[in-house]
């Protein structure tokens, strides 16, 4: 008897596919999708839409994926996409890479072509060589479904690996003939994956070496954040032994917010800055906690530690990478950082103020700060006094962002930073506000890019007018791609292919149905950026950029 033909008991019923599909989704605790309907995936939009699940529309797949990769960075739940077969796949492939760089849980989920379709190119609608192949190799896992029981399983599956380990992409795919398709399938409720504990001993060596250290540094990267938690427990734990220690506390742009950056130890997201890695270098112990320590956070590839490293990941393979760890400790970092509070205290050693260890590298580190940021302080001072503490910011691959906002605008928790590390892609800031903004309405939220990488995703405004979002776009006017502007001029190069022409973005931003304001003053900014916060549509704020 064929097995779709046996219903075994209650719990499993005949399902189409796209309701196999909706339905685990929505057990797991799915609320919304990113996508753009089509031809192939029809079935699932009207399973969304019975199960009323929230839908959200942008204007490009990229988008998206960069709106589910904000979502789930504020939220700590992933963000889904939707896509149709073939070009939606690989339009939002590269918001995909992102989010792998990044270690984001989004899932995207995606049709295909029929599972009796031969694949060897005899043109079908939006046929692929090989779609599967191609999105596996740029996040963790690709996989092609080949019945509607399996579904539920693969959905499920994908939401395990999430809750397990390094929570990076997963992309699902579907062939459309499943969608309308009735099979039995058993809806696979969630299950909870406990925290990996540390091993003590490991625990207990590392809370040695620190105790006993002279110079000892702290390290703090993506993998210590927990979003959406004020309490920041792995941030609050490392403190205490900060404070214990007289130890100064760095974080790579991921790993912004972790801890207060008003804290008199905290040295804020400037790991990149020579001074702080002369300064790390020179520690006789680093603990490093959720951060790969890699060439896209120092912004350099020769950087060598000189003392012993003690590493917390959840990823093994990050103990024996560039920087092979002396102590590896394999674990859930709030579990390890509470184990390592534990018994640094229980260790007896006396807190010692931070006058009682070597100078860190404040001073060097002011002065460089002030070279790198000086055409954008006057415009970061006044963010910072137009936004309230608990700001939601997201930051595009621009030179006002990383070479100013990150370092310049200090973000204690719940506050957050979110920026498109490693991979570095540009057009990310707008759609991750969007996505921020949805996954915390009440939080105050705002976009910060320069006009060169605005212009990648500008059409996102639309959605975000739709949606009604009440959401602060600062855009430093430069005229271009300022940052390859100058290395051209560095290389002895005549700038070619950067200078842009830009739109009037205020028009721009009337034409879609948002407001806009051109403003040139500190002044001016922090007024506009204030009205806009109280607005109820998105709003351009076009900044003149000091020279």
């Amino acid at each position: 008897m064929a097995g779709h033909d046996v219903i075994p008991d209650k719990s499993i019923t005949p399902l189409t596919g796209a309701h196999a599909l909706v339905e685990t989704l929505r057990v797991h605790g799915v609320d919304t999708v990113f996508g753009i309907p089509g031809t192939h995936n029809l079935p699932i939009y009207q399973a969304l839409g019975q199960a009323g699940l929230r839908c959200v529309t942008p204007r490009h797949e990229q988008g998206a994926g960069y709106a589910a990769d904000g979502y789930a960075r504020v939220t700590g739940r992933p963000g889904v996409v939707l896509t149709t077969t073939g070009p939606g796949v690989v339009n939002a492939a590269t918001a995909l890479a992102q989010a792998y760089s990044d270690s984001s849980p989004v899932l995207l989920i995606s049709t295909g072509v029929p599972t009796d379709h031969p694949r060897d190119g005899r043109g079908y609608l939006h046929e692929s060589k090989d779609q599967t192949r191609a999105i596996g190799a740029l996040c963790a896992a690709s996989h092609r479904v080949g019945s509607v029981r399996e579904i539920p399983a693969a959905v499920a599956g994908a939401f395990a690996r999430f809750a397990e380990g390094r929570p990076r992409p997963l992309h699902i795919e579907i062939p459309a003939d499943l969608l309308d398709a009735r099979g039995v399938a058993r809806v696979a409720p969630p299950y909870r994956i406990m925290p990996r504990a540390p091993d003590p001993l490991a625990l207990d060596e590392a809370a040695r070496r620190l105790g006993a250290a002279a110079r000892p540094g702290i390290v703090l990267g993506g993998g210590a954040q927990r979003p959406r938690d004020a309490a920041q427990p792995v941030g609050r734990a490392v403190m205490r032994v900060a404070e214990r220690l007289g130890a100064r506390v760095v974080t790579t742009v991921n790993g912004k917010g972790t801890v207060p950056e008003s804290h008199r130890l905290a040295l804020g997201a400037t790991l990149h800055l020579g001074a702080v890695r002369r300064w790390l270098a020179a520690c006789d112990v680093v603990l490093a906690i959720g951060t790969e320590l890699g060439p896209a956070d120092l912004w350099v590839e020769d950087f060598v530690l000189g003392g012993s490293l003690i590493r917390v990941d959840v990823d093994p393979a990050q103990m024996h990478g560039d920087h092979v760890a002396d102590v590896a400790i394999v674990a859930d970092a709030t579990l390890a950082a509470e184990g390592l509070r534990e018994r640094v205290e229980r260790r007896g050693v006396v807190p010692r103020p931070r006058e009682e260890r070597p100078d860190g590298p404040g001073a060097a580190m002011a002065r460089e700060l002030a070279v790198l940021a000086r055409r954008w302080r006057a415009q970061t001072r006044a963010l910072r006094l137009a936004l309230p503490p608990d700001t939601i910011f997201v930051g595009d691959n621009s030179m006002i962002v990383y070479h100013a906002a990150l370092m310049d605008i200090p973000v204690d928790p719940p506050g957050r930073f979110l920026f498109p590390a490693g991979y570095g892609t540009l057009g990310f800031a707008l759609p991750a506000a969007i996505g921020a903004k949805l996954g915390c309405p009440d939080r105050p939220v705002v976009a910060l890019a320069g006009d060169g990488a605005f212009q990648f995703t500008v059409q996102e405004l639309a959605m975000a007018v739709q949606l009604r979002l009440s959401l602060p776009i600062v855009v430093s006017m430069n005229g271009g791609f300022g940052e390859i502007r100058e290395e051209m001029i560095e290389r002895g190069m005549t700038p070619l292919a950067v200078d842009l022409h830009c739109p009037d973005l205020p028009a721009l931003a009337d034409a879609y149905g948002a407001r806009g304001a051109a403003v040139k003053t500190p002044a001016e900014l922090q007024e506009a950026v204030s009205q806009a916060l109280r607005a109820p549509v998105p709003t351009v704020i076009a900044v003149a950029e000091d020279e």
